[in-house]
């Protein structure tokens, strides 16, 4: 992956940002493994240097994922983050990183400014972002099959895989094991055996349940199981993974850098870099390491919108083929309203992002004000 970008001419800095929160219902109720929706709260960062070009960043509000609310965030990114920002040339992406790396806590905060800084830059270098880093623009997708009663899963995965052309699915499970065993048995019967499918419990089983969970999973036909129970990476998880026959991907508890390495230490063959939950620029260090083991990468889903979907999939396009899995930013297909201009078109499982340098150009700052949450938080600096 290539992360050099063209020099600048001369330092770029930050003169203006702003933070926008909106709410965006769903088609249906969405039920996951810790919370019931029918909508989603997002919050948008958006900078500005001082000739006026723009960088963006989203990411989920949930009290149950990202644990902060618009008003915390707001405090975070005034009080914490963003002041951190001021002297620094916005276009150096070591010097954004040197500048963050010793503010504890507050990820969601500092992944939204450094991923803002990111788009800042592919839009000063006049290219989109996945090119920048290699990438060919093209994404293999999976769409999440979230928890409900085994035949309305099938249904909704035979109806998304003829529309869309999904070759991959990511079924939610954690209902028990036989609910989700039965929920299998019906989606392979509704979509055939052409259509892959992984397995996410979301920690819900005990660690000595997950062996026989894991054989049975492997027996159904699964490729891939995540999070069956809760994970650390220490030698439980290194024995789990040894006698596996199915790669365990680490999402929950793989949120940096470090926790990446040193699950890898323990043999992890799989992990999860979300960009809407800790910034691109962490992701990336996350897949560079598990590139180095020979492991694999998926950019898992945060229920992103549609913006955030083209976001999240700059960092999806640029990794190899050979470590990547099917990106997981489907879930903008289940909602009602969207704050961009357009969203991805997907074809045959698959996304072809469009050769987009200014990615805060695809904003759509009306459907943002009709949508608000709460007032935005505007600062202009000097």
């Amino acid at each position: 992956m290539n992360s050099h970008l063209p020099p600048a001419s001369s330092p770029c800095r930050l003169r203006r940002w702003s933070l926008h929160c909106y709410t965006l219902p769903y088609l249906r109720e969405v039920r996951w493994a810790n919370a019931v929706e029918s909508s989603g709260r997002y919050a948008l960062l958006c900078i500005e240097d001082e000739a006026g070009r723009r960088g963006i960043a989203e990411g989920t509000l949930k009290d149950t994922w990202s644990g902060v609310s618009a008003r915390s965030l707001a405090a975070a990114l005034e009080d914490i983050v963003m002041p951190r920002l001021t002297s620094v040339d916005l276009a150096d992406q070591g010097a954004v990183a040197r500048a963050l790396e010793p503010l504890a806590e507050n990820r969601m905060a500092r992944g939204l400014a450094q991923t803002a800084c990111w788009t800042l830059a592919a839009a000063l270098a006049g290219e989109p972002l996945w090119r920048l880093w290699g990438g060919s623009g093209v994404v293999d997708l999976t769409w999440t099959v979230t928890r409900q009663r085994p035949l309305a899963m099938a249904h909704e995965a035979a109806q998304v895989c003829e529309r869309h052309g999904f070759r991959h699915l990511k079924v939610k499970g954690g209902q028990g094991r036989r609910v989700d065993l039965d929920a299998l048995a019906e989606i392979r019967a509704a979509v055939g055996t052409g259509v892959a499918c992984s397995v996410d419990a979301n920690s819900a089983y005990a660690i000595s349940e997950a062996p026989a969970y894991l054989d049975a999973l492997a027996d159904a036909g699964v490729t891939m199981a995540e999070d069956p129970c809760p994970l650390a990476p220490d030698r439980a998880f290194e024995h789990l993974q040894a006698r596996s026959q199915l790669p365990i991907l680490i999402d929950r508890s793989c949120t940096s850098a470090m926790d990446a390495r040193l699950y890898l230490e323990r043999g992890a063959r799989a992990l999860s870099a979300k960009p809407a939950r800790v910034g691109l620029g962490e992701t990336r260090a996350i897949s560079a390491l598990a590139r180095s083991a020979g492991a694999q990468v998926a950019v898992g889903i945060y229920a992103e919108s549609a913006l955030g979907t083209l976001i999240s999939l700059q960092q999806a396009a640029a990794i190899e083929p050979s470590h990547s899995l099917a990106a997981e930013q489907t879930f903008f297909l289940g909602m009602a309203a969207q704050v961009c201009q357009s969203a991805p078109c997907i074809l045959d499982g698959a996304v072809q992002l469009p050769a987009t340098a200014d990615l805060a150009a695809e904003v759509d700052w009306a459907a943002v004000q009709r949508h608000a949450l709460c007032a935005p938080l505007q600062v202009l600096l000097g």
